[in-house]
């Protein structure tokens, strides 16, 4: 697969335990990029964070907490990424989407033996 040298870099930021249709909404999205080929997906676990409420979400071990903030990070081309939107769209209740212009240096899996 190619990805053209300037793209787009979609971030989605969620919780944790925010679900669709009865799975991780963040495993959701990663699962529904794939389906439709976009370059790659990974999903970031935050120590700390907030949102619109200001509700503090922590990992510190006297909380305990398991809503902790993620964000998704997809990487492909503008058209890719501007027809993935309406998909993300109907799946987010909640949370915060955002695109910025990105120059691709490298995208190289491991070369075949």
């Amino acid at each position: 697969m190619e990805i053209p040298e300037d793209s787009i870099l979609l971030r989605i930021y969620v919780n944790e335990m925010e679900k669709w249709q009865h799975k991780p909404l963040y495993e959701a999205i990663v699962l529904k990029a794939r389906e439709l080929q976009l370059a790659g997906a990974t999903v970031l676990r935050g120590p700390m964070g907030y949102g619109k409420s200001a509700h503090l979400h922590t990992a510190k071990i006297l909380d305990l907490s398991v809503n902790l903030p993620l964000v998704i990070e997809i990487v492909d081309s503008e058209a890719k990424i501007n027809a993935f939107l309406p998909v993300i769209d109907e799946m987010i209740a909640s949370g915060l989407v955002t695109m910025e212009k990105v120059k691709v240096l490298h995208y190289r899996g491991k070369p075949r033996e």
